[in-house]
């Protein structure tokens, strides 16, 4: 719907726009696992590679139970066009998991993890020149750990970059510094720099610009909101309420981010 919104503006030829759309690569598989309760489970899995113009490709890893092959289309495509507005030479890819993590043991988790990145590296969707995993929802950096580890074990003598198959790791294990914080971070400074444009403010029917003693409302405390939130916090704006996918917390006079967070 969005695309097809500002295509309308852009006075491409429409054959051109089919093909800017388009997925060039698509894969959907399942594998099974063995609980530790001893019963079978299928695990379904995707990934998505929007665009490869340039190499590799990079995008999220998502473990949600809603998660399609539709849906991993569509994030693959925004990744590209995502990359392509700060100019960073990179085509755009998404691919998932179709779990619900609280409902896995870290044991399963891994083992639902390594098998992931190994069918991803035994079909070319994965590796520092081709494919560069991320984290996104539902994903951490012992996710992140756990593919990297898993895709060193099965090339790292041959490909001196193997490590680079993904980001988001443990900075002891190849990650980088900043990296937990930084697209909380970011959704700080688009906030920040909305809140200091007048026309904005104005349009917004706020009182000033700025962000000290803005009242904001959280969704999502995960990694994206409880850093975009401590960022927030520390600029002077008050958290007044925050809301996850199966509660929600409210106080008018603003809430303490690191309690809520050590709460959680």
């Amino acid at each position: 719907m969005f695309f097809n919104k500002a295509a309308d503006k852009t006075g491409i030829p429409k054959d051109y726009l089919e093909m800017i759309r388009a997925c060039d690569t698509i894969i959907r598989f399942t594998f099974p696992i063995k609980r530790d309760n001893g019963e079978i489970e299928m695990i379904t899995c995707y990934r998505a590679q929007h665009k490869h113009h340039h190499l590799p490709v990079k995008g999220g890893t998502r473990y949600a139970s809603k998660i399609d092959l539709q849906e991993t289309m569509a994030l693959a495509s925004l990744m590209s066009f995502k990359l392509a507005i700060a100019d960073v030479p990179f085509g755009g890819a998404k691919g998932g998991v179709q779990i619900h993590p609280p409902d896995y043991s870290k044991r399963e988790l891994e083992k639902i993890t390594r098998r992931y990145a190994m069918e991803l590296a035994k079909k070319g969707f994965i590796g520092p020149g081709v494919d560069c995993l991320g984290p996104d929802v539902g994903t951490n950096e012992q996710i992140m750990t756990w593919i990297k580890d898993t895709y060193v074990n099965m090339y790292g003598e041959t490909n001196i970059n193997a490590e680079g198959c993904c980001t988001g790791k443990y900075v002891n294990q190849g990650g980088i510094v900043g990296r937990t914080e930084s697209t909380g971070l970011g959704v700080y400074y688009c906030t920040k720099e909305l809140l200091d444009n007048e026309s904005f403010v104005k349009a917004s029917k706020l009182e000033s610009t700025g962000l000290k003693d803005k009242k904001l409302v959280v969704q999502g405390f995960g990694a994206v909101g409880y850093w975009a939130s401590h960022f927030f916090q520390k600029d002077g704006a008050k958290i007044v309420a925050v809301c996850e996918y199966n509660s929600a917390i409210y106080n008018p006079n603003g809430l303490d981010v690191e309690a809520v967070k050590q709460y959680m």
